[in-house]
C-alpha cells in the first residue's frame, strides 16, 4: 500500500452538523465540485449512510471529471462507521486494487478536527508521485469545499 496521504482541518461547526453533511451523496459531491462528481443509487443519495450495511458493497460509483466524463469507477464499502466519529471505506476501483480513505471527526472546543487519511494500491506499476500529487491535491480540494461551508482553517497531520 502506498500512503498514506493526511488531510487534516479545523471545522466552526458542531462535529454532528458535520457528519450530517459528509455522509450524504449531496454533501460528498459538493466536496468534489467543479472537478469531479460520483454517482450513486437513489437509496443512497436518499438516506446518505445511515442505512449502509457494514462490510457490503453500497454500490458501484462511477468517478466523472467535471461531472460528466467517466474516468474510474469505486466498488465503495465501509468496513467501519462510527457516526459522528468517522469511517473507514475499503474499496476497489478501477485504477486501485485498494483504495482506503478513514475519515475521522474529532470534537474539540472550537467546533471539529476533520482528518482524512487516504492509502492506495495501483493496479498498474505507475510511479508514486504523481499519483500522490493528485490525491493530495483532490483532499486539500474537498478541505477547501469543507472549510468555505463551515469555517475553519487547515490543519498540518500532526496539529491541533
Amino acid at each position: 500500500m502506498r500512503g498514506p496521504i493526511v488531510t487534516r482541518s479545523l471545522l466552526r461547526a458542531r462535529r454532528e452538523s458535520v457528519w450530517d453533511r459528509i455522509t450524504t451523496a449531496q454533501g460528498i459531491n459538493d466536496e468534489l465540485w467543479p472537478f469531479l462528481r460520483m454517482t450513486a443509487p437513489a437509496s443512497l443519495r436518499e438516506s446518505g449512510l445511515a442505512q449502509v450495511e457494514v462490510g457490503r458493497r453500497i454500490c458501484r460509483s462511477a468517478v466523472l471529471l467535471f461531472g460528466v466524463l467517466p474516468v474510474d469507477y469505486d466498488d465503495i464499502t465501509l468496513v467501519r462507521l462510527e457516526p459522528p466519529a468517522g469511517f473507514l471505506e475499503r474499496s476497489r476501483m478501477l485504477s486501485q486494487h485498494v483504495w482506503e480513505h478513514e475519515r475521522t471527526l474529532e470534537e474539540v472546543p472550537d467546533g471539529c478536527v476533520l482528518t482524512d487519511r487516504v492509502s492506495y494500491s495501483p493496479r498498474l506499476a505507475l510511479p508514486d508521485r504523481p499519483l500522490r500529487a493528485l490525491y493530495a491535491g483532490v483532499f486539500r480540494h474537498r478541505h477547501r469545499r469543507l472549510r468555505r461551508r463551515f469555517g475553519g482553517h487547515a490543519l498540518g497531520p500532526g496539529t491541533s
